[in-house]
């Protein structure tokens, strides 16, 4: 049985705002690692929106220091590669089922993800809403859905007690 791992792809992102969010969602739901391609992120200077500080964490790579030209080339061959965007023929993401062992490619703000790497793709999908999401968004609910549909959405107030914030004392009580 592969062990789950999940990696999130960026292509040339361009917006920090974006990235520190994606870098949120990806530890609030267990990424492993967060790769990106191009230039464009490399001139922000912080991940503003990192508040958790999930980067000293999880890795946020450049994929140019792994010596490769593209996402996909950056996980072994066991790895599911799946790109999410606004792609026709892509199966809407309600009814995916996720790999264990999987990359997920994010087109940038302002475009979409390369033919090249939607045909070298083992699976394409597509969040099925009105319009596009933001990046960020993108990410976040397309974690959401891979929890949702896994074991570790079984979770209780142990979980919640590990993550609430500090000044959230609020409990529910039944009547």
């Amino acid at each position: 049985m592969t062990k789950e791992w999940v990696s999130i792809g960026l292509t040339n992102p361009k917006n920090m705002t974006n990235v520190g969010s994606v870098m949120r969602a990806a530890g609030c739901f267990q990424v492993d690692q967060v790769l990106y391609s191009g230039h464009r992120y490399d001139r922000a200077s912080k991940l503003s929106t990192d508040t958790q500080k999930v980067s000293r964490q999880i890795p946020l790579i450049n994929i140019e220091t792994l010596g490769v030209d593209n996402l996909i080339d950056a996980v072994d061959t066991q790895t599911k590669i799946v790109c999410v965007d606004l792609i026709q023929g892509a199966t809407p993401l309600p009814a995916f089922k996720h790999p264990e062992k999987a990359l997920y490619i994010f087109g940038p703000e302002d475009g979409t993800i390369e033919q090249k790497v939607v045909d070298r793709a083992d699976y394409v999908v597509f969040m099925p809403t009105v319009g596009c999401l933001n990046l960020a968004a993108s990410v976040n609910v397309l974690l959401y859905d891979r929890l949702a549909k896994s074991t570790r959405a079984d979770a209780g107030d142990e979980l919640i007690r590990s993550s609430k914030d500090v000044n959230n004392n609020v409990k529910v009580r039944l009547r």
